[in-house]
Parts: structure tokens; sequence; C-alpha cells
């Protein structure tokens, strides 16, 4: 079983007090029922319809509290959760895309949670969670092509030694690690703040694991809390 060792810089704990995180690690094995995503993804969309989640928005408000500490707009480019939500709000589902992204938006819309899938196998180096200095390369697609562009300085990414992975902390993810179901080595990162409860954060990291056992029987499968603690963290 391969292991993933994500760093946090530690200035980020002055934006986000309590910041904590679930990683998961999978080592894939044959996709044998997309089915269960498809299942998975149409119960978020109606939870989110019935309700369910009664911390959700206090959630997804701290979060547009955290990016505007570090200069971005969430109204305009908003934390992965809030617009996958807002989305289900607006049109009544997500469409399906592949069965592992799936799952893992299903888990995102289900617990207002944001939620990165990564193929690691991809990555040169750790991830790391850090301030931007505005050099760094992120590739992209603008109409159509293949583009690069460079984060804000100051802004929070998630990078390894190539470049950036995703940009505005879990705003949008890069091409070049992307995931899908034909990856063999999965890298995924349930990200929440001290407004979402710790027993929620472990219920959202248990949906994807179990979906992914049902969906794969055989992968092998790691997790690892990481982040800040504060007193208020096990709330």
């Amino acid at each position: 079983m391969f292991t993933v060792q994500p760093s946090i810089d530690p200035a980020l704990a002055a934006i986000a007090p309590g910041f904590r995180a679930l990683s998961i690690t999978v080592e894939a094995a044959p996709l044998r029922h997309p089915e269960v995503a498809d299942a998975a993804l149409a119960d978020a969309c109606r939870a989110v319809t019935a309700g369910e989640a009664p911390w959700a928005e206090a959630h997804l408000a701290a979060w547009a509290e955290v990016f505007k500490r570090f200069g971005a707009k969430p109204k305009r480019t908003p934390c992965s959760a809030e617009a996958l939500r807002k989305r289900v709000a607006r049109d009544g589902n997500v469409p399906g895309i592949d069965p592992v992204v799936d799952l893992y938006n299903a888990v995102s819309i289900r617990f207002a949670i944001p939620v990165g899938g990564e193929n690691i196998a991809a990555y040169h180096g750790a991830p790391r969670l850090t301030l931007a200095d505005g050099t760094e390369l992120f590739d992209t697609v603008k109409e159509g092509e293949p583009a690069h562009e460079s984060p804000d300085p100051g802004e929070v990414i998630w990078r390894d030694d190539t470049g950036v992975t995703c940009r505005r902390w879990n705003w949008r993810q890069g091409v070049r690690t992307r995931l899908d179901a034909n990856a063999t080595q999965m890298w995924f990162i349930l990200e929440s703040l001290p407004e979402m409860p710790l027993e929620a954060l472990n219920a959202a990291g248990e949906m994807l694991v179990t979906g992914l056992q049902q969906m794969m029987p055989g992968a092998v499968i790691g997790k690892q809390l990481i982040g800040f603690t504060q007193p208020d963290a096990g709330h």
C-alpha cells in the first residue's frame, strides 16, 4: 500500500483556525459496480432538497469567510461544496461525470464539505497546502484548449513539486492530476472547519470509503485525520 503525507503550511492556521481534513488513500481495484455512484449522487441531491445536515449553511458560510481572508471573492469563486449545492438547488441534480468523481461529489453535496479527488500517481512529490507566491503554474482548459495560468500572490493553493494542483484552496482542480475510475492510485481530501461537527466529517469519510469498497471490491483504503487542533475542534 502506498502512502501520502500531505503537509499544511502553519501560516494557514491564522486563515482557517481549527481546519481539519480526512486524507484517504486508495489502491484501486477493478470497477465492478458503477451503479453505486449513480445511487449515491441521486440520494445526495434529494438530501439537499430535504434539508439534511442542519449545520451545512454555517459550514459553507465559514468557508466563504476563509476565502475572503486570503483575498478570494466567494460569490464569484465559491468553495467546491457550495458550488455543487447551488447547482442542486437550481437544477435538482448534478449530471454524472465518472463513477469515482460522482461518488465523491455525492459526499460533498450530502455533507456540505469540499472533497478533492486526485490521481496521486500523477503527482511529483507530496501534496502541499500553502500560500502561493504567484509564480506557480496551474494547468487548466480555456475555450477548449490546454492553458496555463498562475495563482494570485497569497492565494491558498494545493501544489506539488511541479505546480498548482488546485486553486483557491478547493475551488478548481487542475488537469494534470485529475482523477477518474481508471486511476490505480487515488487520493481524496475531505476538508472541514469547526462549524462541521467532527462526527459528521467522519461520517462523510465513511460514506466515501464504503462507496469505494462497494464499487471496486478488493480496493485497499487508508485514512488519516490531519489539520490544526483547537479546543472546540471535537464538537
